[in-house]
């Protein structure tokens, strides 16, 4: 007797996902943790998440720069990568990673902008961690020092940075 079953159809293929949709949702999280960390409604995803600065022609005083508006005395732009799971340790080792471009395009806004850069980076199933520069002190004992083309910056846990005081976060 011959099989002329096809049971290819029964497998499951897997999900697909969708990183824009992570990364939109990961920009919102973000922007309500700080929310409600900071007692305010002023965080908000920027629209085009970030990139609205750059292809639109607007006033100076209407430019959004980084993935998330902020209070107007706030000391940071802020990008936020989420997934990346190329991404490790080893990685900082590597000029060329997409890890060190997170840091270069967050600090090319922050010079627009006027305020200090910060990446926010969320793997799945791994905390969320902030990258800043090396002259921001959080007041937190645990961080890498992190170093590459005589720029130096520190990598927290964001939920220990949230720990500081405000006057850390704002100017």
């Amino acid at each position: 007797m011959k099989d002329n079953y096809d049971l290819s159809n029964l497998r499951k293929k897997p999900k697909r996902k969708n990183s824009r949709r992570k990364g939109n949702n990961f920009e919102l999280k973000i922007a309500s943790i700080l929310n409600e960390r900071f007692k305010t409604t002023e965080f908000n995803r920027s629209p085009g998440s970030g990139a609205y600065a750059t292809t639109h022609s607007l006033p100076e005083h209407l430019k959004i720069y980084g993935d998330l508006i902020t209070p107007q005395n706030f000391r940071f732009c802020i990008e936020c990568k989420k997934g990346y799971p190329k991404e490790n340790l080893y990685s900082l080792y590597n000029n060329s990673s997409e890890f060190w471009g997170f840091i270069a395009q967050c600090e090319k806004d922050s010079v627009k902008s006027q305020r200090l850069p910060m990446v926010i980076f969320k793997q799945d199933r791994r905390p969320t961690l902030c990258i800043v520069p090396a002259s921001v002190d959080f007041g937190v004992d645990q961080y890498l020092e992190l170093h590459r083309d005589n720029q130096y910056y520190k990598m927290y846990l964001f939920d220990e940075a949230l720990t500081s005081w405000d006057t850390n976060w704002f100017a």
